[in-house]
């Protein structure tokens, strides 16, 4: 049974993402903020998978190691899902506020301190894939319309994270996927979103597949169709 770490498990692309891997017989350890307030992983369908509830805390860069103390299976995908926008954050003017220091500390920071409490564990299971939930709005290149700072400027930190991720962690026989799901229909997205969430995860779960046999996949930054995007 392949084991699946998921951060932000408990909405949106992390929660369809726990379920799609139950509903292929994954063990997934699902880390919330609040694990007793997580209705909607309680009511997934487990089937021949099964379902481990933790908590976790991306906003507590003490979060990752205090984990790792009770999690200690090997962990075949380790996922750095949660993540946040600050509306506060978004245009020029006031942007440099206390939210983007917190905005970079879950985007950006977490998900290092999630790797380096992990990795160890990724290294000794079958699969070993790390993958960061990235964004388009991280690419540098892409950016024609201004505006997001907390939201862009935290998300091109992960991408340049990933990237070294995927060099330091190569003689683990780690890959480290860097992820934008597309515009999803989702809280964060919002109800214009040109994917579902269903369709998203499908789509991140097949490039996941994918890397799992062709680690040159690694320290790239994927679009969910497949195509390489620009940093």
């Amino acid at each position: 049974m392949h084991h699946a770490l998921i951060t932000g498990a408990n909405r949106g692309l992390g929660l369809e993402h726990t379920r799609q891997l139950l509903e292929r017989g994954w063990h997934v350890t699902a880390a919330v903020r609040n694990p007793d307030a997580a209705d909607d992983l309680k009511a997934l369908p487990v089937g021949e998978g099964k379902l481990d509830i933790v908590a976790y805390d991306a906003t507590d860069l003490s979060s990752p190691a205090e984990l790792a103390k009770t999690v200690t299976a090997p962990i075949d995908l380790l996922f750095a899902n949660a993540g946040m926008a600050a509306p506060s954050t978004r245009s020029f003017g006031s942007a440099a506020n206390a939210d983007m220091l917190t905005e970079f500390t879950v985007n950006s920071i977490a998900p290092l301190a999630l790797v380096e409490a992990f990795a160890d564990q990724v290294a000794a299971s079958e699969m070993k894939v790390v993958a960061l939930q990235s964004s388009r709005m991280g690419s540098i290149a892409d950016n024609d319309s201004g505006h997001g700072y907390g939201y862009r400027g935290s998300k091109a930190a992960l991408n340049a994270i990933g990237k070294s991720l995927s060099l330091d962690l190569k003689d683990k026989g780690i890959v480290v996927l860097i992820l934008h799901p597309g515009w999803v229909r989702t809280d964060m997205g919002g109800p214009n979103g040109q994917l579902t969430v269903t369709e998203s995860v499908e789509g991140q779960l097949d490039l996941i597949a994918r890397a799992y046999k062709q680690p040159a996949m690694s320290g790239r930054f994927f679009h969910v169709s497949g195509q390489d995007l620009p940093w």
